[in-house]
């Protein structure tokens, strides 16, 4: 179901979705998104392993101010709660998809992993890290202290293992791209090549996502924590084609 903010779009066309942001200035959140699991627990969310991803896609533009892409995820962050779908609290990372961020962002909780631009990227919470979940409530003033938020970005990198790679192309173009989510792996292809394959496969169950927002998010290596919403002088939109799930 598309999930929109004041005057963003989704908008259904004879062979795909356009979504839309309107211009703005770095004061408000501007979203367009396509989902499968609203009004949905996340352990109900519909997809499991094996699944295959494929989409045609374009971006208005070869850098975007906030973050695009599309592939399946737990919806950590608990969007439903703005949209008014069904509650869901905050939850550690489940991912495998195609990531476009801007360079303010920065997404990466290892420093050998790229963490803007265009992304083929996974995440898997591990088990022991939901344990120590809770202890994390207490510990949010200590993120704002450098030393200790560095140091608790490495904990976290160890508990949240990730995989990355940088997407040699220009996203304003079409490309096809695959996702091929298994139990032990992920593979990525672009325009028929596979260009990545990663033994960090997420836990499932997990829901289609595909969106455009102009949203920024960062914990670096120096231990800062960054996050906000940016500034764009014109429309930023996103194309899908050729859309397949299976």
């Amino acid at each position: 179901m598309p999930r929109t903010t004041p005057q963003s779009t989704v908008t259904r066309q004879p062979d795909g979705w356009r979504l839309s942001i309107p211009p703005g200035d770095e004061r408000g959140y501007r979203l367009a998104q396509l989902d499968d699991y609203a009004g949905r627990h996340r352990r109900t969310f519909p997809w499991r392993p094996p699944l295959t991803l494929k989409v045609r896609a374009r971006a208005s533009a070869s850098a975007s101010p906030g973050t695009w892409g599309f592939g399946i995820w737990n919806d950590p962050f608990g969007m439903a709660l703005g949209f008014g779908g069904q509650q869901r609290l905050p939850a550690l990372p489940q991912a495998a998809w195609f990531f476009f961020a801007a360079p303010e962002n920065h997404l990466a909780l290892r420093d050998d992993l790229p963490a803007q631009g265009s992304l083929a990227a996974t995440f898997r919470a591990t088990p022991f890290a939901y344990a120590l979940a809770p202890l994390a409530i207490p510990a949010i003033p200590f993120f704002f202290l450098r030393p200790t938020s560095r140091a608790l970005r490495r904990a976290a990198s160890a508990f949240i293992p990730q995989d990355a790679v940088a997407l040699d192309l220009d996203p304003a173009g079409w490309h096809n791209y695959t996702l091929e989510w298994l139990p032990h792996q992920v593979h990525f292809s672009i325009d028929g090549q596979r260009i990545h394959s990663s033994a960090i496969s997420p836990r499932p169950p997990l829901g289609l996502v595909i969106w455009i927002d102009n949203q920024y998010a960062g914990w670096h290596p120096s231990g800062q924590l960054g996050f906000g919403t940016l500034a764009s002088d014109a429309e930023q939109w996103i194309e899908i084609k050729d859309f397949q799930l299976n």
